[in-house]
């Protein structure tokens, strides 16, 4: 039997983190071009479509990000959504005070932002908004271009452990 927290009591946040840790999340990497015209880019595993029409995604950076302060101001960023193997990008672009771009290829989209081209899909955006929500932002873009790259697996993070997914159907 797993303990139970009700809304009456203070939530303890290891206890948050491993209920919500049983639902799976997909892995991607956030890119734009700074302000000083370099690529920067951070992992996420909280971005989600939000409407159809218009076409907009959102993702969810936590507000004591170094890099996040590094995209916003682009105006603009991509999604790239990493395939079952990429793990490695994925540990690659959590790590901090590295050149996250020198060990792997891309290519600009639309609005600049890099594509990685190990990525099985990439989303390229316009930043449409952004709010706070408690520890973290909400950044919602508008889709102005996407594609796919690879018809691989995603790379998928589930209770604490990077997998792959497999449809039954």
């Amino acid at each position: 039997m797993t303990p139970e927290q009700t809304a009456d009591q203070a939530i303890d946040p290891a206890w948050f983190r491993r209920v919500l840790g049983q639902h799976p999340t997909g892995v991607t990497v956030i890119t734009a071009v700074g302000t000083d015209g370099q690529p920067v880019g951070m992992a996420v595993g909280s971005f989600t479509s939000v409407s159809l029409h218009p076409p907009l995604v959102a993702f969810f950076p936590d507000q004591a990000s170094t890099t996040w302060p590094k995209i916003q101001p682009a105006g603009s960023f991509c999604a790239n959504v990493l395939g079952a193997d990429h793990e490695w990008i994925c540990r690659l672009f959590a790590t901090k005070g590295i050149d996250r771009f020198a060990e792997i290829a891309w290519r600009p989209a639309g609005s600049g932002a890099p594509i990685i081209d190990a990525a099985v899909a990439w989303i390229d955006c316009d930043l449409a908004a952004v709010q706070e929500a408690g520890d973290h932002f909400i950044v919602t873009g508008r889709v102005r271009a996407l594609g796919i790259t690879s018809e691989g697996p995603p790379l998928v993070f589930h209770r604490g452990a990077y997998g792959s997914f497999t449809p039954l159907s």
